[in-house]
């Protein structure tokens, strides 16, 4: 939205027209909500535009970038190319993260819980219905499980951090890729509904015995008790910053038509199994060619100097050859 500064000097009312600030419209998933924010203030102290982000799900996202009704989508479940042809999209990875499992246990603190994608799918299948079940007291000898009924929470909207943990259940769990599957909305066998991260952040505070799944800075931001997790090499990991760039680190962006890249159970000892990239969706052929330019200049300053923020909250700044790649996607796929 564009505004002109009123100054009111001597009794006379000056507008000025040289300096006024552009507003960049983005609509999506609420995975990167929190970096994305921590960017848009910056981004105004330094140059005076603002960032006008709706966290609406990445389901809504890609419906208000199709209608073209925001300057920019955003989404953690990347469109396959086909699909970015049909509807003349450009897409590209913006920043990574991870997703976590969080629990409201008393007595359990942060990362002392246990859990393995086959138990985690066996919850959300309604199988596992009780904290001392014996495939989660297997897991964690040492600790004093309640016999209490789980309340399970899981996203109601369209979600790119469903199509992320559902993807990654479907890989480690095979009764849940034959019965339930992967993507942005399920048909979830058991659990309570929850809108964003934010909404599900929100309900695991206030329900104990609950488990659910959001991305990590909302655990963090929200002060959530968050599991740590088997990996696919067996091995029981943290959520921490190097998990994450160890799974991260096996993507190979340049050969992924669209930099369609799932990081859901990557190889490694030490990878962090549900990793994930949020990616942005513009038009190829914007209909507001200076709001795209904008919203392009806004990322290019992200990548260039936002990656101690997004560190800050625990997200993985986009590798430098990789920036490299998407600046070029930029120069030759959207007409601004």
């Amino acid at each position: 939205m564009n505004f002109f500064r009123t100054i009111v000097a001597a009794g006379l009312v000056a507008v000025s027209t040289s300096a006024f600030a552009a507003d960049i419209t983005g609509a999506g998933a609420t995975f990167p909500f929190p970096i994305y924010s921590k960017w848009a203030d910056a981004y105004k102290k330094e140059t005076g535009n603002g960032l006008n982000y709706q966290s609406i799900g990445s389901g809504a996202g890609i419906k208000q970038i199709q209608a073209k009704t925001v300057t920019f989508g955003a989404t953690d479940a990347p469109l396959k190319a086909e699909q970015l042809e049909k509807d003349g999209l450009v897409q590209w990875p913006m920043v990574m993260g991870a997703i976590v499992p969080v629990v409201n246990l008393e007595g359990i603190k942060p990362g002392e819980l246990v859990l393995s994608g086959e138990v985690i799918g066996n919850i959300y299948l309604g199988k596992i219905t009780k904290w001392d079940d014996a495939a989660i007291a297997k897991l964690n000898p040492k600790l004093k499980l309640p016999s209490d009924a789980i309340t399970v929470v899981r996203r109601s909207d369209g979600s790119g951090t469903t199509f992320n943990f559902t993807d990654f259940l479907s890989k480690s769990n095979a009764d849940w890729k034959s019965k339930v599957g992967s993507g942005t909305a399920v048909e979830w066998p058991v659990g309570v509904g929850a809108k964003g991260n934010e909404g599900v952040a929100g309900n695991i505070s206030q329900t104990k015995n609950a488990i659910g799944y959001v991305e990590y800075a909302y655990a963090k931001q929200n002060k959530l008790t968050y599991a740590a997790m088997v990996n696919k090499a067996g091995k029981t990991v943290q959520p921490t910053i190097a998990a994450f760039q160890a799974a991260a680190s096996n993507a190979d962006w340049a050969k992924a038509p669209g930099y369609y890249v799932i990081l859901t159970d990557q190889p490694g000892d030490a990878s962090w199994p549900i990793t994930a990239a949020t990616f942005i969706l513009m038009h190829k052929e914007p209909t507001d060619k200076v709001a795209s330019g904008e919203a392009i200049k806004f990322f290019k300053w992200s990548f260039e100097k936002g990656g101690k923020a997004a560190e800050e909250l625990d997200y993985i700044p986009m590798p430098e050859a990789v920036v490299k790649l998407i600046e070029k996607t930029w120069a030759s796929d959207i007409k601004s």
